[in-house]
């Protein structure tokens, strides 16, 4: 991972979005909501890039938002 201030800072927002999705998904026992939310905390650790960081957490929201739209 590259440690630049700005991939940093976009994986704490990343990562905290998908904290906040897990525990959502616990408390209300949603399995989509969890798994997107294990998904959000764990691949920037991959990514180095900012942009691609983003882009890939639209993906993962816009699917989940597509799974809960079709009623799991």
């Amino acid at each position: 991972m590259d440690f630049d201030i700005g991939s940093l800072i976009a994986s704490m927002i990343i990562g905290g979005a998908g904290f906040v999705a897990f525990v959502y998904g616990k408390k209300q026992t949603r399995l989509p909501h969890m798994v997107a939310g294990v998904v959000l905390m764990v691949y920037p650790y991959f990514v180095s890039s900012v942009w691609l960081m983003f882009a890939i957490a639209v993906a993962i929201l816009a699917s989940l938002y597509g799974v809960v739209r079709l009623g799991w």
